[in-house]
Protein backbone atom coordinates (compact mmCIF):
# COMPACT_ATOMS: atom_id res chain seq x y z
CA UNK A 1 0.00 0.00 0.00
CA UNK A 2 1.75 3.29 -1.04
CA UNK A 3 1.91 6.35 1.55
CA UNK A 4 -0.98 7.86 -0.62
CA UNK A 5 -3.54 5.42 0.00
CA UNK A 6 -2.62 4.80 3.94
CA UNK A 7 -3.21 8.24 3.90
CA UNK A 8 -6.32 8.34 2.39
CA UNK A 9 -7.37 5.42 4.63
CA UNK A 10 -6.53 6.71 7.94
CA UNK A 11 -7.98 10.19 7.35
CA UNK A 12 -11.11 7.99 6.36
CA UNK A 13 -11.19 6.41 9.82
CA UNK A 14 -10.28 9.49 11.41
CA UNK A 15 -13.50 11.01 10.14
CA UNK A 16 -15.66 8.00 10.98
CA UNK A 17 -13.94 8.28 14.63
CA UNK A 18 -14.93 12.03 14.75
CA UNK A 19 -18.33 11.75 13.57
CA UNK A 20 -18.63 9.05 16.69
CA UNK A 21 -17.25 11.16 19.01
CA UNK A 22 -19.39 13.55 18.04
CA UNK A 23 -22.77 12.00 18.55
CA UNK A 24 -21.11 10.60 21.75
CA UNK A 25 -20.07 14.03 23.54
CA UNK A 26 -23.86 15.03 22.26
CA UNK A 27 -25.31 12.06 24.22
CA UNK A 28 -23.01 12.77 26.91
CA UNK A 29 -24.29 16.31 27.55
CA UNK A 30 -27.64 15.21 27.66
CA UNK A 31 -27.19 12.49 30.51
CA UNK A 32 -24.97 14.97 32.09
CA UNK A 33 -28.78 17.37 32.48
CA UNK A 34 -30.30 14.61 34.43
CA UNK A 35 -28.08 12.52 36.28
CA UNK A 36 -27.83 14.91 38.98
CA UNK A 37 -31.78 13.92 39.31
CA UNK A 38 -31.39 10.04 39.77
CA UNK A 39 -32.04 8.96 43.18
CA UNK A 40 -33.68 9.77 46.58
CA UNK A 41 -30.79 12.44 46.97
CA UNK A 42 -31.19 13.64 43.62
CA UNK A 43 -31.56 17.42 43.29
CA UNK A 44 -33.52 19.71 41.22
CA UNK A 45 -32.82 21.50 37.68
CA UNK A 46 -34.01 24.91 36.84
CA UNK A 47 -34.96 25.68 33.54
CA UNK A 48 -35.45 29.24 32.72
CA UNK A 49 -36.78 30.58 29.13
CA UNK A 50 -35.91 34.09 27.50
CA UNK A 51 -38.60 35.73 29.26
CA UNK A 52 -37.19 34.68 32.93
CA UNK A 53 -40.10 32.25 33.30
CA UNK A 54 -38.62 29.75 35.31
CA UNK A 55 -39.74 25.82 35.55
CA UNK A 56 -37.48 23.99 39.10
CA UNK A 57 -38.25 20.42 38.48
CA UNK A 58 -36.64 16.76 39.66
CA UNK A 59 -38.76 14.99 36.90
CA UNK A 60 -36.44 13.75 33.73
CA UNK A 61 -38.33 13.98 30.58
CA UNK A 62 -39.61 17.46 31.32
CA UNK A 63 -35.80 18.57 32.17
CA UNK A 64 -35.26 17.06 28.40
CA UNK A 65 -37.98 17.90 26.46
CA UNK A 66 -37.91 21.70 27.72
CA UNK A 67 -34.16 21.94 27.33
CA UNK A 68 -33.12 23.54 24.42
CA UNK A 69 -30.80 20.77 22.52
CA UNK A 70 -30.29 21.21 18.30
CA UNK A 71 -27.82 18.38 18.03
CA UNK A 72 -29.37 15.58 15.85
CA UNK A 73 -28.23 12.73 18.41
CA UNK A 74 -29.50 14.75 21.45
CA UNK A 75 -32.70 14.51 20.04
CA UNK A 76 -32.85 11.46 19.39
CA UNK A 77 -31.85 10.30 23.12
CA UNK A 78 -34.78 12.93 24.00
CA UNK A 79 -37.51 11.05 21.61
CA UNK A 80 -36.30 7.87 23.00
CA UNK A 81 -36.98 9.59 26.96
CA UNK A 82 -40.06 10.69 25.16
CA UNK A 83 -41.48 7.35 23.73
CA UNK A 84 -40.44 6.01 27.14
CA UNK A 85 -42.58 8.63 28.88
CA UNK A 86 -45.92 7.64 26.68
CA UNK A 87 -45.39 3.80 26.70
CA UNK A 88 -44.84 3.49 30.95
CA UNK A 89 -44.68 6.79 32.30
CA UNK A 90 -41.73 6.57 34.47
CA UNK A 91 -38.06 5.57 34.32
CA UNK A 92 -36.79 8.06 31.42
CA UNK A 93 -34.05 9.44 33.22
CA UNK A 94 -32.49 5.58 33.96
CA UNK A 95 -33.02 5.28 30.82
CA UNK A 96 -30.81 8.47 29.33
CA UNK A 97 -28.33 7.69 32.12
CA UNK A 98 -28.42 4.23 30.65
CA UNK A 99 -27.78 5.07 26.89
CA UNK A 100 -25.08 7.53 27.63
CA UNK A 101 -23.21 4.73 29.59
CA UNK A 102 -23.45 2.35 26.71
CA UNK A 103 -22.82 5.11 23.80
CA UNK A 104 -19.97 6.61 25.98
CA UNK A 105 -18.15 2.78 26.14
CA UNK A 106 -19.06 2.10 22.52
CA UNK A 107 -17.24 4.65 21.34
CA UNK A 108 -14.33 4.15 23.32
CA UNK A 109 -13.86 0.53 22.43
CA UNK A 110 -14.36 1.55 18.98
CA UNK A 111 -11.49 4.11 19.60
CA UNK A 112 -9.37 1.55 20.69
CA UNK A 113 -9.56 -0.32 17.74
CA UNK A 114 -12.32 -2.57 18.44
CA UNK A 115 -15.02 -2.37 14.92
CA UNK A 116 -17.73 -1.04 15.26
CA UNK A 117 -19.81 -4.75 14.14
CA UNK A 118 -18.44 -6.03 17.06
CA UNK A 119 -19.72 -4.04 19.61
CA UNK A 120 -22.90 -3.80 18.00
CA UNK A 121 -22.80 -7.65 18.01
CA UNK A 122 -22.14 -7.92 21.41
CA UNK A 123 -24.77 -5.05 22.73
CA UNK A 124 -27.24 -7.21 21.19
CA UNK A 125 -26.61 -9.94 22.69
CA UNK A 126 -25.65 -7.99 26.07
CA UNK A 127 -29.17 -6.56 25.81
CA UNK A 128 -31.32 -9.66 25.44
CA UNK A 129 -29.36 -11.89 27.98
CA UNK A 130 -30.07 -8.38 30.65
CA UNK A 131 -33.73 -8.49 29.42
CA UNK A 132 -34.54 -12.06 30.05
CA UNK A 133 -33.17 -11.94 33.95
CA UNK A 134 -34.85 -8.74 34.44
CA UNK A 135 -38.04 -11.16 33.62
CA UNK A 136 -36.89 -13.24 35.45
CA UNK A 137 -37.01 -11.53 38.75
CA UNK A 138 -40.39 -9.57 38.48
CA UNK A 139 -42.47 -10.60 41.57
CA UNK A 140 -46.18 -10.16 40.42
CA UNK A 141 -48.62 -8.06 42.53
CA UNK A 142 -51.23 -9.58 44.82
CA UNK A 143 -54.09 -7.34 43.58
CA UNK A 144 -54.67 -3.70 44.43
CA UNK A 145 -53.97 -4.35 48.48
CA UNK A 146 -50.64 -5.36 47.93
CA UNK A 147 -48.64 -3.56 50.39
CA UNK A 148 -45.72 -3.02 47.72
CA UNK A 149 -48.21 -1.52 45.69
CA UNK A 150 -47.85 1.73 48.09
CA UNK A 151 -43.98 1.53 47.99
CA UNK A 152 -43.78 1.59 44.54
CA UNK A 153 -45.78 4.56 44.76
CA UNK A 154 -43.66 6.33 47.51
CA UNK A 155 -40.62 6.13 45.10
CA UNK A 156 -41.37 6.88 42.34
CA UNK A 157 -43.93 9.16 44.34
CA UNK A 158 -40.21 11.04 45.64
CA UNK A 159 -41.12 10.33 49.29
CA UNK A 160 -44.40 12.61 48.90
CA UNK A 161 -46.63 10.13 51.51
CA UNK A 162 -50.04 12.09 51.33
CA UNK A 163 -49.22 11.83 47.23
CA UNK A 164 -48.76 7.88 47.54
CA UNK A 165 -51.81 7.51 49.63
CA UNK A 166 -54.27 9.45 46.79
CA UNK A 167 -52.71 7.53 44.92
CA UNK A 168 -53.28 4.10 46.11
CA UNK A 169 -56.81 5.15 47.35
CA UNK A 170 -57.62 6.13 43.37
CA UNK A 171 -56.08 3.20 42.08
CA UNK A 172 -58.53 1.07 44.20
CA UNK A 173 -61.52 3.14 43.40
CA UNK A 174 -60.90 2.60 39.55
CA UNK A 175 -60.58 -1.48 39.77
CA UNK A 176 -57.82 -3.31 38.64
CA UNK A 177 -59.65 -4.46 35.27
CA UNK A 178 -59.59 -0.60 34.19
CA UNK A 179 -55.77 -0.31 35.01
CA UNK A 180 -54.63 -3.50 32.94
CA UNK A 181 -56.64 -2.24 29.94
CA UNK A 182 -53.63 -1.07 27.70
CA UNK A 183 -56.14 2.15 26.19
CA UNK A 184 -56.46 3.67 29.84
CA UNK A 185 -53.40 6.14 31.46
CA UNK A 186 -53.92 6.01 34.92
CA UNK A 187 -51.66 9.43 35.07
CA UNK A 188 -53.84 11.05 32.99
CA UNK A 189 -56.29 10.98 36.27
CA UNK A 190 -54.58 13.41 38.07
CA UNK A 191 -55.06 17.15 38.46
CA UNK A 192 -53.20 19.23 40.44
CA UNK A 193 -54.35 23.02 41.40
CA UNK A 194 -53.66 25.98 43.68
CA UNK A 195 -55.27 26.22 46.61
CA UNK A 196 -56.91 22.36 46.18
CA UNK A 197 -57.67 20.26 48.85
CA UNK A 198 -55.84 17.01 48.40
CA UNK A 199 -58.53 13.98 47.59
CA UNK A 200 -59.86 11.67 45.62
CA UNK A 201 -62.88 10.90 44.05
CA UNK A 202 -65.14 9.38 41.61
CA UNK A 203 -65.88 11.40 38.97
CA UNK A 204 -63.85 14.48 36.32
CA UNK A 205 -63.26 17.84 36.55
CA UNK A 206 -63.74 20.15 33.51
CA UNK A 207 -61.50 23.44 33.45
CA UNK A 208 -63.71 25.80 32.87
CA UNK A 209 -66.43 27.55 34.55
CA UNK A 210 -70.68 27.87 33.22
CA UNK A 211 -70.94 29.72 30.66
CA UNK A 212 -72.83 32.61 32.97
CA UNK A 213 -73.42 33.08 36.50
CA UNK A 214 -76.85 33.19 36.15
CA UNK A 215 -76.86 29.25 35.11
CA UNK A 216 -77.22 26.85 37.98
CA UNK A 217 -74.45 26.42 40.19
CA UNK A 218 -75.12 23.01 41.57
CA UNK A 219 -77.43 20.35 40.38
CA UNK A 220 -78.47 17.00 41.90
CA UNK A 221 -79.10 13.67 39.47
CA UNK A 222 -79.15 15.70 35.92
CA UNK A 223 -79.39 14.23 32.20
CA UNK A 224 -76.21 15.13 30.46
CA UNK A 225 -75.58 16.09 26.67
CA UNK A 226 -72.02 16.28 25.67
CA UNK A 227 -71.91 18.05 22.04
CA UNK A 228 -68.37 17.53 20.08
CA UNK A 229 -69.03 20.49 17.59
CA UNK A 230 -69.43 24.04 17.91
CA UNK A 231 -73.28 24.76 19.08
CA UNK A 232 -74.07 27.61 16.71
CA UNK A 233 -76.26 27.45 13.67
CA UNK A 234 -74.74 27.13 10.16
CA UNK A 235 -72.85 29.99 8.30
CA UNK A 236 -73.48 31.08 5.29
CA UNK A 237 -70.70 33.20 3.01
CA UNK A 238 -71.09 36.75 2.73
CA UNK A 239 -71.59 36.76 -0.77
CA UNK A 240 -74.69 34.36 -0.38
CA UNK A 241 -76.12 37.01 2.69
CA UNK A 242 -75.83 39.64 0.35
CA UNK A 243 -78.82 38.96 -1.94
CA UNK A 244 -82.34 38.31 -0.73
CA UNK A 245 -82.26 34.23 -1.30
CA UNK A 246 -79.21 33.83 0.87
CA UNK A 247 -80.78 36.38 3.90
CA UNK A 248 -83.82 34.05 3.57
CA UNK A 249 -82.13 30.89 3.94
CA UNK A 250 -80.18 32.68 6.83
CA UNK A 251 -83.42 33.69 8.72
CA UNK A 252 -84.71 29.65 7.87
CA UNK A 253 -81.75 28.11 9.54
CA UNK A 254 -81.29 30.87 12.46
CA UNK A 255 -85.28 29.62 12.63
CA UNK A 256 -84.17 26.08 12.65
CA UNK A 257 -81.45 25.88 15.02
CA UNK A 258 -83.63 27.22 17.68
CA UNK A 259 -86.35 24.91 16.97
CA UNK A 260 -83.56 22.16 17.53
CA UNK A 261 -82.07 23.45 20.75
CA UNK A 262 -85.66 23.73 22.52
CA UNK A 263 -85.39 20.31 22.32
CA UNK A 264 -82.52 19.87 25.13
CA UNK A 265 -84.76 21.59 27.71
CA UNK A 266 -87.67 19.39 26.47
CA UNK A 267 -85.52 16.36 27.33
CA UNK A 268 -84.60 17.28 30.69
CA UNK A 269 -81.03 17.95 30.15
CA UNK A 270 -79.21 19.75 33.05
CA UNK A 271 -75.67 20.08 31.64
CA UNK A 272 -74.45 20.65 28.27
CA UNK A 273 -70.59 20.03 27.74
CA UNK A 274 -69.88 21.86 24.38
CA UNK A 275 -66.12 21.68 22.85
CA UNK A 276 -66.09 24.81 20.96
CA UNK A 277 -68.08 28.08 21.10
CA UNK A 278 -72.26 28.76 22.21
CA UNK A 279 -74.14 30.69 20.61
CA UNK A 280 -76.21 33.27 22.15
CA UNK A 281 -79.69 31.82 21.47
CA UNK A 282 -78.68 28.86 23.11
CA UNK A 283 -76.74 30.38 26.06
CA UNK A 284 -80.42 32.35 27.03
CA UNK A 285 -82.70 29.39 26.06
CA UNK A 286 -80.12 27.27 28.52
CA UNK A 287 -80.16 29.67 31.35
CA UNK A 288 -83.99 30.32 30.89
CA UNK A 289 -84.22 26.89 31.28
CA UNK A 290 -81.78 26.19 34.26
CA UNK A 291 -79.26 24.40 32.59
CA UNK A 292 -75.71 24.51 32.68
CA UNK A 293 -73.94 24.75 29.64
CA UNK A 294 -69.76 24.72 29.78
CA UNK A 295 -68.44 25.74 26.25
CA UNK A 296 -65.09 25.06 24.74
CA UNK A 297 -63.58 21.81 26.33
CA UNK A 298 -61.17 20.58 26.15
CA UNK A 299 -61.43 17.22 23.96
CA UNK A 300 -59.66 15.06 26.47
CA UNK A 301 -61.77 16.34 29.22
CA UNK A 302 -65.07 16.11 26.93
CA UNK A 303 -64.18 12.59 26.28
CA UNK A 304 -63.50 11.51 29.53
CA UNK A 305 -67.35 13.14 30.97
CA UNK A 306 -68.71 11.16 27.97
CA UNK A 307 -67.04 7.91 29.49
CA UNK A 308 -67.99 8.73 32.85
CA UNK A 309 -71.90 9.94 32.49
CA UNK A 310 -72.70 7.43 29.91
CA UNK A 311 -73.17 10.14 27.46
CA UNK A 312 -72.70 9.66 23.36
CA UNK A 313 -70.81 12.60 21.70
CA UNK A 314 -73.09 14.45 18.96
CA UNK A 315 -72.82 16.63 16.38
CA UNK A 316 -74.55 19.70 16.25
CA UNK A 317 -76.15 18.17 13.52
CA UNK A 318 -77.62 15.48 15.40
CA UNK A 319 -80.03 17.70 16.96
CA UNK A 320 -82.41 17.29 14.36
CA UNK A 321 -83.02 13.62 15.49
CA UNK A 322 -86.49 13.22 16.76
CA UNK A 323 -86.61 13.13 20.87
CA UNK A 324 -86.45 9.33 21.48
CA UNK A 325 -83.48 9.43 19.48
CA UNK A 326 -81.77 12.15 21.30
CA UNK A 327 -83.11 10.50 24.19
CA UNK A 328 -80.56 7.37 24.16
CA UNK A 329 -77.59 9.91 23.12
CA UNK A 330 -77.50 11.16 26.95
CA UNK A 331 -75.69 10.67 30.23
CA UNK A 332 -76.19 10.78 33.81
CA UNK A 333 -74.51 12.50 36.28
CA UNK A 334 -75.53 12.19 40.56
CA UNK A 335 -73.80 15.28 40.97
CA UNK A 336 -72.59 18.44 38.92
CA UNK A 337 -71.24 21.70 40.24
CA UNK A 338 -69.22 24.96 39.33
CA UNK A 339 -66.39 25.48 41.59
CA UNK A 340 -65.99 29.11 41.16
CA UNK A 341 -62.85 28.85 43.40
CA UNK A 342 -60.58 26.66 41.01
CA UNK A 343 -62.88 27.79 37.86
CA UNK A 344 -63.72 24.52 37.53
CA UNK A 345 -67.02 22.15 36.75
CA UNK A 346 -66.84 19.13 38.19
CA UNK A 347 -69.05 15.91 37.62
CA UNK A 348 -69.29 13.01 40.08
CA UNK A 349 -71.20 10.12 40.48
CA UNK A 350 -71.99 9.42 36.65
CA UNK A 351 -73.81 6.82 34.91
CA UNK A 352 -71.29 5.03 33.07
CA UNK A 353 -67.69 3.94 33.55
CA UNK A 354 -65.95 4.85 37.18
CA UNK A 355 -63.45 7.25 36.36
CA UNK A 356 -61.61 8.74 39.01
CA UNK A 357 -59.82 11.66 39.65
CA UNK A 358 -56.64 12.43 41.67
CA UNK A 359 -56.73 16.12 42.98
CA UNK A 360 -53.29 17.34 44.29
CA UNK A 361 -53.28 20.56 46.14
CA UNK A 362 -50.66 22.59 46.17
CA UNK A 363 -49.33 26.04 48.03
CA UNK A 364 -47.98 28.08 45.74
CA UNK A 365 -48.66 28.63 41.71
CA UNK A 366 -44.59 27.71 41.50
CA UNK A 367 -45.30 24.14 43.01
CA UNK A 368 -48.65 23.12 41.14
CA UNK A 369 -46.95 22.14 37.87
CA UNK A 370 -43.80 20.27 39.86
CA UNK A 371 -46.54 18.31 42.77
CA UNK A 372 -48.38 17.10 38.88
CA UNK A 373 -45.35 15.52 38.02
CA UNK A 374 -44.99 13.29 40.90
CA UNK A 375 -48.32 12.21 41.66
CA UNK A 376 -48.11 11.72 37.67
CA UNK A 377 -44.93 9.78 37.94
CA UNK A 378 -46.89 7.45 40.99
CA UNK A 379 -49.52 7.04 38.68
CA UNK A 380 -47.78 5.86 36.13
CA UNK A 381 -45.20 3.30 38.38
CA UNK A 382 -49.00 1.91 39.86
CA UNK A 383 -50.60 1.05 36.91
CA UNK A 384 -46.53 -0.70 35.26
CA UNK A 385 -46.62 -2.45 38.81
CA UNK A 386 -49.71 -4.39 38.57
CA UNK A 387 -49.06 -5.03 34.86
CA UNK A 388 -45.87 -6.75 35.09
CA UNK A 389 -44.77 -6.99 38.90
CA UNK A 390 -42.26 -5.28 41.14
CA UNK A 391 -38.41 -5.26 41.51
CA UNK A 392 -36.00 -4.45 43.74
CA UNK A 393 -34.92 -0.23 43.01
CA UNK A 394 -32.48 2.08 43.99
CA UNK A 395 -30.10 0.23 41.47
CA UNK A 396 -29.92 -3.06 43.16
CA UNK A 397 -31.42 -5.23 40.04
CA UNK A 398 -29.25 -3.40 37.53
CA UNK A 399 -26.06 -4.13 39.35
CA UNK A 400 -27.14 -7.94 39.85
CA UNK A 401 -28.37 -8.37 36.09
CA UNK A 402 -24.89 -6.97 35.29
CA UNK A 403 -22.87 -9.62 37.28
CA UNK A 404 -25.37 -12.34 34.99
CA UNK A 405 -24.17 -10.63 31.94
CA UNK A 406 -20.77 -10.71 32.91
CA UNK A 407 -20.49 -14.33 32.37
CA UNK A 408 -22.00 -13.93 28.72
CA UNK A 409 -18.60 -12.35 28.13
CA UNK A 410 -16.67 -15.82 28.62
CA UNK A 411 -18.71 -17.35 25.87
CA UNK A 412 -18.46 -14.94 23.21
CA UNK A 413 -15.93 -15.41 20.58
CA UNK A 414 -13.70 -12.43 19.54
CA UNK A 415 -14.02 -9.04 19.71
CA UNK A 416 -17.79 -9.11 20.37
CA UNK A 417 -16.89 -10.02 24.07
CA UNK A 418 -15.78 -5.96 23.86
CA UNK A 419 -19.42 -5.12 23.43
CA UNK A 420 -20.85 -6.76 26.04
CA UNK A 421 -18.92 -4.34 28.31
CA UNK A 422 -21.35 -1.63 26.60
CA UNK A 423 -24.04 -3.03 28.39
CA UNK A 424 -22.15 -4.03 32.11
CA UNK A 425 -21.20 -1.05 32.24
CA UNK A 426 -24.50 0.58 31.37
CA UNK A 427 -26.09 -1.76 33.88
CA UNK A 428 -23.90 -0.26 36.70
CA UNK A 429 -24.47 3.45 36.04
CA UNK A 430 -27.64 4.26 37.65
CA UNK A 431 -26.50 3.28 40.91
CA UNK A 432 -23.34 4.61 40.45
CA UNK A 433 -25.33 7.81 39.89
CA UNK A 434 -27.55 7.26 42.63
CA UNK A 435 -24.14 6.76 45.32
CA UNK A 436 -22.93 9.91 43.83
CA UNK A 437 -25.57 11.88 44.36
CA UNK A 438 -25.72 10.49 47.77
CA UNK A 439 -22.26 11.73 48.26
CA UNK A 440 -20.54 8.34 48.30
CA UNK A 441 -17.50 7.23 46.24
CA UNK A 442 -19.68 5.33 43.62
CA UNK A 443 -16.44 2.89 42.94
CA UNK A 444 -15.97 1.87 46.26
CA UNK A 445 -19.64 1.16 46.75
CA UNK A 446 -20.53 -0.39 43.70
CA UNK A 447 -17.71 -2.73 44.07
CA UNK A 448 -18.98 -3.60 48.06
CA UNK A 449 -22.42 -3.88 46.60
CA UNK A 450 -21.00 -6.45 43.90
CA UNK A 451 -19.17 -8.57 46.45
CA UNK A 452 -22.13 -8.53 49.32
CA UNK A 453 -24.36 -9.74 45.96
CA UNK A 454 -22.22 -12.63 45.51
CA UNK A 455 -21.95 -13.75 48.60
CA UNK A 456 -25.39 -13.63 49.97
CA UNK A 457 -26.49 -14.57 46.70
CA UNK A 458 -29.28 -11.70 47.22
CA UNK A 459 -30.02 -9.41 44.06
CA UNK A 460 -31.57 -7.41 46.30
CA UNK A 461 -28.67 -5.49 48.27
CA UNK A 462 -28.01 -2.20 47.19
CA UNK A 463 -26.54 0.89 49.25
CA UNK A 464 -28.76 3.10 51.56
CA UNK A 465 -28.10 6.54 50.54
CA UNK A 466 -28.90 7.76 53.78
CA UNK A 467 -25.65 5.94 55.30
CA UNK A 468 -23.79 4.53 52.91
CA UNK A 469 -24.05 0.79 54.23
CA UNK A 470 -24.95 -2.52 52.40
CA UNK A 471 -29.20 -2.83 52.62
CA UNK A 472 -31.85 -5.21 51.43
CA UNK A 473 -33.97 -2.83 49.10
CA UNK A 474 -37.14 -5.35 49.03
CA UNK A 475 -36.78 -4.83 53.08
CA UNK A 476 -36.13 -1.40 52.68
CA UNK A 477 -39.43 -0.81 50.79
CA UNK A 478 -37.37 0.51 47.95
CA UNK A 479 -39.56 -1.19 44.99
CA UNK A 480 -39.78 -0.15 41.26
CA UNK A 481 -42.35 -1.27 38.41
CA UNK A 482 -40.49 -4.08 36.39
CA UNK A 483 -41.57 -2.75 33.22
CA UNK A 484 -40.14 0.22 33.76
CA UNK A 485 -36.44 -1.30 34.19
CA UNK A 486 -37.22 -3.32 31.02
CA UNK A 487 -38.35 -0.53 28.96
CA UNK A 488 -35.61 1.86 30.27
CA UNK A 489 -33.37 -0.69 29.42
CA UNK A 490 -34.66 -1.98 25.92
CA UNK A 491 -34.93 2.05 24.78
CA UNK A 492 -31.29 2.85 25.76
CA UNK A 493 -30.08 -0.19 23.85
CA UNK A 494 -31.85 0.63 20.79
CA UNK A 495 -31.05 4.54 20.61
CA UNK A 496 -27.39 3.42 21.94
CA UNK A 497 -26.90 1.04 18.69
CA UNK A 498 -28.94 3.47 16.24
CA UNK A 499 -26.20 6.39 17.68
CA UNK A 500 -23.19 3.86 17.11
CA UNK A 501 -24.27 2.85 13.74
CA UNK A 502 -23.67 6.26 12.24
CA UNK A 503 -20.30 6.95 11.02
CA UNK A 504 -20.91 9.63 8.74
CA UNK A 505 -22.27 12.93 9.47
CA UNK A 506 -23.73 14.62 6.43
CA UNK A 507 -25.39 18.25 5.45
CA UNK A 508 -28.93 17.71 3.57
CA UNK A 509 -28.93 19.44 0.58
CA UNK A 510 -30.92 22.78 0.21
CA UNK A 511 -33.92 22.95 -1.68
CA UNK A 512 -36.54 25.36 -3.25
CA UNK A 513 -39.56 25.56 -3.25
CA UNK A 514 -42.59 26.14 -6.14
CA UNK A 515 -42.00 30.04 -4.95
CA UNK A 516 -38.47 29.53 -6.07
CA UNK A 517 -37.36 30.23 -2.39
CA UNK A 518 -34.33 28.21 -0.74
CA UNK A 519 -35.63 25.94 1.67
CA UNK A 520 -34.17 22.32 3.44
CA UNK A 521 -35.41 18.94 4.07
CA UNK A 522 -33.86 19.19 7.64
CA UNK A 523 -36.41 18.66 10.17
Amino acid sequence: MSLKQQASGNAEVNERLAALMTNANAVRAIAAAVEGTLGPKGLDTMLVDRFGEVVITNDGVTILTMMEANHPAARMVINTAKAQDEEIGDGTTTATVMAGALVSTGVELVSRGVPVARVLEGLRAGIRRALEVMRSHAQPLEGLDDPRLRQVALVAGRDHEDIADLVVQAARLIGEEKLRDPSFKFADTVVAEEGAENQVFLGVIINKERVNRQMPRELRDVAVLVVDDALEPEELEEEALATEAGFARYMELRKEFRENLLKIPALGVGLVLVDRGIDDVAEEIFTDAGIMAVQRVLHKELRKAAEHTGARMIKRTALRKPLEELRQCLGRAGRVYNDEKLEQVWILEGGGKPMATVLVGAATAEVVGERERIARDAAAAVQAALKGGVVPGGGALELAVAREVQKLRDDMRGMAAYGVDCVVEGLRRPLAQIVSNAGFNPLEKIGDCIAAQAASGKISLGIDCDTGEIRDMLEMGVLDPALVKIHALRAAGEVAEAILRIDTIIKKREERDTGGRETTTEG
